[in-house]
């Protein structure tokens, strides 16, 4: 099975967490492709046909980004948007259904600001709810949603605390790269 990674944080030089994590995918999966849309459209300008081709020599698409104000970040919601085109990812002429998608997403805040009770951002199993949605539309086997709490920015002024995350998206990478496997057997 071939596998695609679709880095859809917008600027990965300043990430602790997907950075870490994606160097972690390069070394345990050499023939994954990751496709770092930061890296590859700096001016946000995707090249769609190069998208589909990708999505279309697929086997399994994993998505990995930062979980931005409960959701995709601008650069891959663009990229969603653009090449998730009707009649290519869905509709009666669709060409990824029986693909499967995983979703892999970092917080900033930790795993009980998601808990959905009371003083919380909300309930993270409601907020993914649209990446199930998407996998329906599109005739993608959805594998679920894996991610990692409490990788944000407020403690970078801390080298002890930007360890401890790098330490936390290291050991999230194995569970990811165990997935991975797990599925692409």
């Amino acid at each position: 099975m071939k596998t695609l990674i679709i880095s859809g944080h917008p600027d990965l030089s300043t990430s602790v967490a997907n950075q870490t994590i994606l160097e972690e995918l390069e070394k345990a999966l050499p023939d994954a492709e990751i496709r770092k849309l930061d890296q590859l459209y700096p001016d946000a300008v995707i090249d769609v046909e190069a998208e589909q081709k990708a999505l279309l020599e697929a086997d399994l698409i994993v998505w990995q980004f930062p979980f931005w104000w409960y959701s995709l970040p601008w650069l891959m919601k663009k990229w969603l948007d653009e090449v998730f085109l009707h009649g290519f990812s869905h509709g009666s002429t669709a060409k990824l259904g029986g693909k499967k998608l995983l979703v892999s997403f970092t917080t900033g805040a930790p795993a009980e600001a998601y808990t959905g009770g009371e003083g919380s951002l909300g309930d993270i199993q409601k907020m993914v709810e649209i990446f199930p949605a998407t996998a329906i539309l599109c005739g993608l086997d959805y594998q679920g949603a894996l991610y990692v709490h409490g990788v944000g920015y407020t403690t970078r002024d801390d080298e002890a605390k930007t360890e401890s995350q790098r330490a936390d998206a290291k050991a999230y990478a194995a569970k990811l790269i165990a997935r991975i496997q797990e599925i692409t057997g």
